[in-house]
């Protein structure tokens, strides 16, 4: 039989579920904001797994992949204990924004401190409360407003338990990532807590193909530690293609683009992803790939500078086959349609 749970000084037995409010700050009308998580703790014992959406505000696909997360058949029945966070920036969630109300990203403030600012004093609350009670974390990020990410995991370089983890995930595409200074990932890595980014989607949108390989993901990780079993939980069609760099196609001139390739499609040296025109339609240009490989991300408002980026291309790893990658773009089916809705 497991042992109760704790997280901010509340209890919660083996067996039961339970919110758990952590207060964060006093707004400026006097109303309280909380970091709420919602425990899972199951009646034996296994990993501390926890999964966290909208550290950017208005990254909102996160957050509904984790209500359907929460409310999936096999999470019913867990070793182990879920912590999930679906709200990490209540500030930037409930202005539309992706910052904290003095303008800083909360994924640069890690790993925060109890006297510090207000995005460092919430870096170490999350740092304190989950990070640490945590063996394994997943983070959900989308791209930013105006640009679309296809459904990717992305991995800190040379830890084979973090490409183990991914392999589990087997989204769409593994893209290894350098760690940013202040980040999530790069502190909780120094920490030994072991954190799958996955990128999908566009900021304030929600994107069904995005939401369920993001479910699925995570449950088939969930089944790898040995927390869940694998009823119910779609098997990949194929292995994640594994791409070591990638490189931002920018715009050639400032104008209007219209996109010809979409997330997902693989490309060449020289394919035509769109086309930049000036407002009068006497000038147009071409934008066209400089490698092969997958376009994992690409920009989705027309209006855009010279040099802003507008078609992101991950290229695949020679042992890695793109061939079929279309049969990674099915939307995985989940249990039933009423369970994820």
């Amino acid at each position: 039989m497991n042992t109760p749970f704790t997280l901010g000084g509340v209890d919660v037995p083996p067996g039961t579920r339970r919110t758990v409010d952590l207060p964060v700050s006093v707004m400026s009308d006097h109303t309280p904001v909380t970091l709420s998580a919602h425990v899972i703790h199951g009646r034996r014992p296994g990993p501390v797994v926890f999964v966290s959406a909208a550290i950017h505000g208005d990254e909102v696909i996160g957050v509904e992949i984790v209500r359907r997360l929460l409310n999936a058949a096999p999470v019913h029945r867990l070793a182990g204990t879920l912590i999930a966070v679906p709200v990490v920036n209540a500030f930037g969630f409930l202005n539309h924004s992706r910052y904290l109300p003095d303008r800083r990203d909360l994924n640069r403030s890690f790993p925060g401190h109890s006297e510090g600012s207000l995005a460092g004093r919430l870096a170490h609350l999350f740092m304190e409360e989950i990070v640490a009670r945590s063996d394994v974390g997943i983070d959900l990020h989308s791209a930013a407003q105006g640009r679309e990410n296809l459904p990717q995991i992305r991995l800190t370089p040379g830890d084979a338990r973090l490409l183990e983890l991914a392999r589990a995930f087997a989204a769409p595409v593994t893209l290894l990532s350098k760690t940013r200074e202040g980040s999530l990932r790069g502190v909780a890595d120094r920490r030994e807590v072991d954190i799958l980014l996955y990128e999908a989607g566009e900021g304030r949108r929600f994107d069904e193909f995005a939401a369920r390989a993001g479910v699925a993901g995570i449950l088939r990780v969930m089944a790898h530690l040995g927390m869940v079993g694998t009823k119910g939980i779609p098997k990949p069609r194929n292995l994640p293609i594994f791409c070591e760099h990638s490189h931002w196609v920018r715009a050639p001139m400032g104008g209007l683009v219209r996109t010809l390739r979409a997330s997902g499609d693989v490309v060449e040296p020289g394919t035509v992803l769109g086309v930049v025109a000036d407002p009068f339609g006497e000038t147009e240009t071409e934008v066209k790939s400089d490698h092969a490989g997958i376009v994992i991300g690409r920009v989705t408002h027309p209006v855009v500078n010279e040099g802003d980026a507008l078609f992101h291309i991950a290229e695949p790893r020679e042992d890695t086959a793109a061939d079929d990658f279309a049969e990674h773009l099915e939307v995985p089916v989940l249990f039933d349609e009423d369970e994820i809705i």
